[in-house]
């Protein structure tokens, strides 16, 4: 008899037990949402019911507290059971030290309330941003708590992508990226030849300069804007070693929509892409910031204007510029002429591979031969009021061969003088990069005819050409790069040229920051201005060495 009670009893508290654990598991889901959805309007509990915060959080809802209080009951009652049904067995320590079933299922129904609240705080603070922590001594701090001092890792957002910068927004709206391009150089040009004699018996003293300048800062914003093909690239262009000039600020941009991959419009201010260096691959070049002479002597500039770019097919490219004039940085809307006759195009195959890389040089190292073919073609009528001044910022103006602006007054002789002129100039480059290894080289032809002005009919048509060749080697790949190029201009009024060697160092195996250090040679070079390392008609040897950060 004794033991059938005993059995009767043993079955009885199995059925609480599951009966127990069958509830806390039907309250579970219910807990979690009560815990999720408060009310400002729900009723606060008793004053003597209150129970105690978490340890690590805000003061409970009266919803959790309701909840855990039901918890705390259910934990009693079954406790209560086991005790009267167990009297003297063992029952009666289990439930007085919490160590059964159901107790076990309410206490994970109470972990997984608190649980939840923490994880609901957590989660808010994490979309607020970092949390800043106060430190035992009391100092302000990342990753501590104020209770027990655990640390923890720092907080990081935003994304990076090189040469894009860092994104600041992203919404269902648009967003933005900021990116920062600046350099720092060290120039000497001390060992020039202290004055040049142009072709025209006009002698000027140079100005070697030794100095450390920033020389440029430029900080770009650049995104789309409510819809993700309706883009926009704003930027503020500084050069500090021009202060004073005309355009040393400049505050531009341009807005660009993608219809496709055949065809993006585009208007604002841009370079006209005459020449391979200003298609736009801008900073990648083997120096830092600073073309050869040749190209800088007959590439346009930049101007304001609409321009379509896009495919034509896999590896042939397009783009093509209709602007206000040939160089419009340091010139005013009402020194401009009002028509439209400023066009540049240019044409891009590459055949191999269908992409070419950014830039000069193979840094990205390409395992299977990369070729380009491209064509250039720049027409312009220009006037003398429309060219920006002659030591104007990042500007050109149309010089002949031995550096004379030919606009200048009585260079063809006495009272004649050219007021306006038709610009005309093609250039075709091509070049290979495989294995680190690259050579480029371009060709300049340029025609300037239509001249008007006192004295002009009988000056005839003046042509230049010239060419530029540049290798480079990648000795060490992602890190050290070696370069050699070379220039020419031929014309009537003298053949300049330069030579340079240089070396490229890049720290973090990227182009984000690179160290420069580069020698050249000038003879009677036809350009120059103060943010280049070349002087205008030097002759001699020139060194800088340059910092240069591009994220």
């Amino acid at each position: 008899m004794r033991s059938d009670l005993s059995m009767f009893r043993r079955s009885r508290k199995f059925y609480r037990l599951v009966f127990c654990a069958g509830l806390a598991m039907i309250l579970l889901p219910a807990a979690l949402s009560y815990g999720q959805s408060t009310s400002e309007y729900e009723s606060q509990p008793n004053a003597g019911e209150a129970l105690a915060p978490l340890v690590d959080g805000p003061p409970l809802t009266a919803r959790e507290e309701e909840m855990l209080r039901l918890i705390k009951g259910l934990q009693e009652r079954v406790a209560r059971l086991e005790a009267r049904d167990g009297s003297g067995e063992s029952g009666v320590k289990a439930a007085a030290q919490g160590d059964y079933e159901g107790g076990t299922s309410a206490r994970l129904l109470e972990a997984a309330v608190v649980s939840q609240r923490s994880t609901r705080v957590s989660d808010s603070a994490s979309l607020a941003g970092p949390t800043f922590h106060r430190g035992v001594n009391g100092a302000s701090g990342v990753g501590t708590t104020s209770t027990n001092q655990v640390e923890e890792a720092p907080k990081k957002w935003g994304d990076y992508t090189p040469n894009f910068g860092y994104k600041v927004a992203n919404t269902e709206f648009g967003d933005m990226n900021i990116s920062i391009y600046t350099y720092a150089k060290y120039l000497n040009q001390k060992n020039l030849a202290p004055t040049y004699t142009n072709y025209f018996g006009a002698t000027s003293t140079l100005q070697r300069r030794q100095d450390v300048q920033l020389t440029k800062l430029q900080i770009k914003f650049l995104g789309w804007i409510m819809n993700p093909k309706m883009r926009y690239f704003l930027y503020a262009w500084s050069s500090n070693a021009s202060q004073g000039l005309g355009a040393q600020v400049v505050l531009a941009g341009n807005l660009n929509f993608k219809f496709n991959d055949y065809f993006t419009l585009s208007g604002g201010i841009r370079s006209l892409p005459g020449t391979r260096s200003v298609e736009g691959n801008f900073p990648f070049w083997l120096g830092v910031d600073s073309r050869l002479i040749s190209d800088e002597f007959f590439r346009p500039s930049y101007t304001s204007g609409i321009w379509a770019s896009g495919k034509i097919a896999k590896t042939l490219q397009y783009q093509a510029m209709v602007g206000n004039n040939l160089s419009t940085l340091g010139v005013s809307a009402a020194q401009l002429d009002n028509r439209f006759n400023t066009v540049s195009s240019v044409l891009m195959w590459q055949p191999t591979t269908g992409e070419f890389g950014a830039g000069f040089g193979d840094f990205e190292n390409h395992q299977k031969l990369a070729t380009r073919l491209a064509g250039h073609y720049t027409t312009s009528t220009e006037t003398a009021q429309e060219q920006p001044g002659q030591d104007s910022f990042e500007n050109t103006q149309i010089r002949l061969s031995d550096g004379t602006v030919i606009f200048t007054p009585n260079i063809f002789g006495p009272g004649i003088r050219v007021n306006k002129l038709r610009y005309q100039m093609t250039s075709i480059d091509g070049g290979f990069k495989y294995h680190g290894w690259a050579f480029e080289g371009e060709g300049f032809w340029r025609w300037l005819n239509d001249f008007e002005g006192p004295g002009t009919a009988g000056i005839p048509t003046r042509t230049d050409t010239g060419y530029q060749l540049q290798l480079s080697m990648m000795p060490i790949q992602k890190r050290l790069q070696l370069y050699s190029g070379g220039s020419q201009v031929l014309g009537q009024y003298g053949n300049p040229y330069d030579a340079r060697i240089g070396a490229n160092w890049f720290p973090y195996k990227n182009r984000v920051l690179r160290w420069n250090t580069e020698a050249l040679y000038l003879f009677r070079s036809p350009v120059g201005y103060t943010s280049v390392p070349f002087a205008l008609g030097g002759k001699g040897m020139v060194f800088h060495t340059t910092l240069e950060l591009a994220f």
